[in-house]
């Protein structure tokens, strides 16, 4: 039997390195960056095509390669920046594998142009699936110039799982903003499709962060400066009003390199809990400093994942230093002793003889009189007749009789109630509350249910297995998310313009989400125009949510889409309509009517799928009655 074993050749190895190390367009523009930083490059213009499909070309004033160098890049584990594995503990660059250019080389086809400042000429190094297709000297500055043409070229496989350019133009952006946030002193440009989407000059971190995420941060931001033995804190937290929802600008650098860190991300958060309401988030930006041998960045082939050695101290002096910072700059609320313009308030002295303030009192006014008696202020005061107010309360206090349908009046079925109606209440309904929800018709509830509602959130509804316990505000959503799913479907949803459109300012990176979602926001009744600059104006908004901050929803569902990646678009339409839905939803605390709830509870028992909402929460429980039993025993 002949030997099975054999090793892979080296353009295999190098694709199957390629599957971790490069998984997209904005993992080769994350590498070629970082190899710029490390040639010291002090200007890095990135040049995109397609979102990098067509072409990812990154150019560098760093100090370029020789001939040779050139060359042996290209090679597996070929690198400057370590020599022994002593090295690994002392890292003071971004790269040392060698693994990054041999990956690229693999998958795509590659031009690299490169010369150093002491070489009067330059070479030119062409490299296609791992193969080297030529090198000759021409002429070119000072640096490197990468071109990274059909990323996947010869892996149609890999090549037909990216998204589309706008999702990849997304996830490239936010490669760009972690990378540039931390290399301020570089001078970075991006442009995409002969577009120039960021001019950024060299500059301090707080006006990066303006200059990538918009001016409004600028006064939201609190400095973090502390010092200790073990590690060096700095960077910026946001004001606890500057919390968001979704979307909150969360980075974690350390040693200059960007980083995930569930553990420092809670110590971040800790500081906040009372200060921001529950389910949002604050912005940080924090770059710790420490000594390269107390942590091990040889972890992932992304090097974003980074064990410390010194973890639980450092996450206290983490902790100190943004309650110190959310202190010294007067987050928490203050009270305020400012004496100007108040009323003076007399200090009472022992054994002074104070006399009491005089009250002028009309004694011709009788309450009980007919007329008030008397003259003046009394008799301007109303006249009641307190014989027919009485009999008002005697009557409102009495069990309501069910409606009944006048002669002839056809009565309606338990289908007519199973669409969209409003539950409307007589005005002069006595003792009941009228909000409404404005999206139903206008239809009285029949089931004759009993319902109760609890603490403004939950509706309790006896049923033949026992008692069940409805979420009002996610059985509202899980309604609204139906009905807006099939506007989606049908593009028929109702619009209602804005009296005065509300105007919005984007980020590169938003405005580069919100045009791939532009198609839903439309079928869902949102009217936007673009108004250029990454500027948008909100005209109109879906039917039934116009009590909603417009602006604030689009920036939610704009957040939703980032988040997650799938490749069905009917998953990103069921995200955005949630993301509505629960927007437009009954908030929690709101008290509803016995109409409102019966409605609500038809509605949500009318649905296919009423037991969960999209996110797999519960939207109602059933106690039974065997469980209520043991309960008593």
């Amino acid at each position: 039997m002949s030997d099975i074993i054999h090793l892979l050749p080296d353009s295999v190895a190098n694709q199957i390195a390629a599957g971790e190390v490069i998984q997209r367009p904005a993992s080769v523009i994350k590498e070629l960056v970082e190899n710029a930083v490390d040639a010291g490059a002090t200007t890095i213009q990135i040049v995109l095509k397609d979102a990098g499909r067509t072409l990812i070309q990154v150019i560098d004033n760093g100090k370029g390669m020789s001939p040779t160098d050139a060359r042996l890049a290209f090679e597996r584990h070929s690198t400057s920046k370590i020599r022994s594995a002593e090295d690994l503990f002392t890292l003071h660059t971004m790269g040392f594998r060698g693994e990054a250019l041999a990956s690229i080389a693999a998958i795509a086809q590659v031009e690299l142009r490169t010369r150093r400042s002491e070489d009067e000429v330059g070479t030119c190094v062409r490299m296609s699936a791992s193969h080297c297709e030529g090198q000759e000297s021409i002429s070119t500055p000072v640096g490197s110039n990468f071109a990274v043409k059909n990323i996947f070229f010869n892996v149609p496989a890999r090549r037909k799982f990216l998204k589309s350019n706008q999702v990849e133009l997304s996830n490239i952006l936010g490669e760009f903003e972690r990378m540039a946030l931390i290399n301020t002193q570089v001078a970075f440009t991006l442009t995409h499709n002969d577009t120039e989407l960021f001019n950024l000059p060299a500059s301090n971190l707080r006006q990066r962060i303006v200059a990538l995420f918009g001016k409004s941060l600028n006064q939201q931001l609190l400095a973090l400066d502390t010092e200790t033995s073990l590690v060096k804190i700095s960077g910026y937290v946001g004001r606890p009003e500057s919390a968001r929802k979704r979307g909150a600008l969360q980075y974690f650098f350390v040693n200059g390199r960007y980083m995930r860190h569930p553990y420092f991300h809670k110590a971040v958060t800790i500081c906040y809990e009372h200060l921001v309401p529950v389910g949002e988030m604050p912005n940080y930006f924090i770059n710790l400093t420490v000594e390269p041998e107390t942590i091990d960045v040889n972890i992932h082939p992304t090097k974003s994942e980074i064990k410390f050695e010194n973890e639980q101290p450092i996450w206290q002096i983490l902790s100190a230093s943004v309650k110190e910072a959310l202190g010294k700059y007067s987050a928490a609320p203050t009270i305020d002793f400012d004496m100007d313009d108040a009323p003076e308030i007399p200090i009472s002295k022992p054994g002074a003889h104070v006399a009491p303030p005089t009250v002028q009192v009309d004694k011709s006014y009788n309450p009980f009189r007919p007329g008030g008696g008397g003259g003046g202020a009394a008799a301007k005061r109303p006249q009641y007749d307190w014989q027919q107010l009485y009999s008002s309360f005697n009557n409102s206090s009495r069990e309501e009789e069910p409606l009944r349908p006048d002669a002839g009046e056809e009565v309606p079925s338990k289908a007519d109630f199973s669409g969209d109606y409003v539950s409307k209440l007589s005005d002069d309904t006595p003792g009941e509350n009228n909000t409404i929800f404005p999206e139903f018709e206008s239809k009285l509830n029949q089931s004759g249910r009993p319902v109760l509602q609890l603490k403004g959130r939950y509706i309790t509804v006896p049923t033949p297995d026992g008692l069940m316990v409805v979420d009002q505000h996610r059985a509202h959503g899980v309604v609204l998310f139906e009905r807006f799913m099939a506007g989606i479907s049908s593009r028929e949803m109702a619009s209602q313009r804005i009296l005065f459109p509300e105007m919005m300012q984007l980020t590169v990176s938003q405005a580069a989400v919100l045009r791939s979602i532009w198609s839903e926001l439309t079928a869902l009744g949102f009217d936007l125009a673009d108004m250029g600059q990454n500027s948008y104006s909100v005209n109109a908004v879906p039917a039934g949510v116009e009590g909603v901050d417009a602006c604030d929803l689009i920036g939610q569902m704009i957040a939703t889409a980032s988040e997650k990646e799938h490749d069905a678009k009917a998953s990103l339409q069921q995200r955005i309509a949630w993301t509505l839905a629960e927007a437009a939803a009954v908030p929690v605390g709101q008290t509803l009517s016995k109409e409102e709830m019966s409605t609500l509870v038809d509605d949500l028992l009318a649905l296919k799928t009423p037991a969960y909402t999209p996110s797999g929460k519960s939207v109602f429980v059933v106690i039974s009655y065997d469980e209520l039993q043991k309960r008593f025993n």
